[in-house]
């Protein structure tokens, strides 16, 4: 019951990354990215600072970790920049289906069957219908999006890829005893932060940031990119992944209703069809028959 509310607390403020990240568009993705982490860190300094151990890990589990939370948000960012927000919302929320269905060449004990590669492909149609519907429409306000959607898109299926991998590891490594503890996020969000500002300092021009633009990143960094992160780990660990898995596929469609309301766009055919094919097939992952 702990791990299904911690899931759902994370999945409630995953929700609303990719509109906070279409709000600050105007950010340097390296730069936005970078403070972000950076600000969500903050929430483990307490714990590290009482118990200095709890950030000393592996070097394993550390590179796991940073370029786990570098990368993805990295590439989710970049994506929403060069393609239609709300589709490549979509096919970044394909890492619930493939935490389903990539589970068997991780954890021990689980086989993948025949309706596992089902739910693969009608997930990944519905990622291609949101694709190919999507390529000749802007998101509201996004004058960038739409220009090289292909890389978009795939950037975004770049960054789902990146999340599955770092979820079913951390739940491989609590099964194996080598695993972290929670408060080691806090080190992982850190020096990922830190990774990204300098990466900014060096490819990026300066930002001047407005009062709006500094309160958006605390939410981000506070929520999406900071405790979800925590409670997230909590819910891994103390649950099974295939009913954490099932929680999850509340993410697309509660984060592409906000990101619709922010962006002004109505629901067309193809993202009402794409949403449902994805959540559905994610839904026939889980199925043990």
């Amino acid at each position: 019951m702990k791990a299904n509310l911690y899931a759902l607390a994370a999945i409630g403020l995953w929700a609303s990354l990719a509109a906070l990240g279409v709000s600050l568009r105007q950010l340097p993705p390296f730069f936005l990215t970078g403070v972000a982490l950076c600000v969500g860190s903050v929430l483990a300094w307490p714990a590290a600072l009482k118990d200095r151990q709890l950030w000393k890990i592996s070097r394993a589990n550390l590179a796991l970790g940073v370029f786990s939370l570098f990368g993805f948000h990295f590439l989710l960012f970049m994506g929403l920049r060069l393609a239609s927000a709300v589709e490549v919302n979509l096919v970044n929320y394909l890492w619930p289906l493939l935490i389903v269905v990539l589970a068997p060449l991780y954890l021990p004990g689980m086989r993948l069957r025949g309706v596992h590669l089902l739910a693969a492909a009608i997930g990944f149609g519905g990622a291609a219908i949101a694709i190919l519907g999507g390529s000749d429409l802007q998101s509201a306000g996004n004058t960038h999006a739409g220009t090289e959607p292909v890389a978009g898109y795939s950037l975004a299926l770049g960054s789902a890829f990146i999340w599955a991998n770092y979820s079913l590891l951390t739940k491989r490594g609590e099964l194996t005893g080598k695993g972290f503890p929670t408060a080691a996020i806090g080190l992982f969000g850190l020096l990922s932060g830190l990774l990204s500002l300098l990466c900014h300092a060096v490819l990026e021009p300066s930002v001047a940031l407005d009062v709006r633009q500094c309160l958006l990143l605390g939410l981000l960094g506070l929520g999406p990119l900071g405790a979800a992160f925590f409670l997230w780990d909590r819910a891994l660990k103390l649950g099974d992944v295939h009913h954490i898995g099932v929680l999850s596929y509340l993410t697309p469609l509660a984060s592409t209703v906000i990101l619709l309301l922010v962006t002004g766009r109505g629901l067309s055919w193809n993202i009402a069809l794409a949403a449902t094919l994805i959540i559905g097939a994610a839904i026939l992952g889980t199925r043990k028959k």
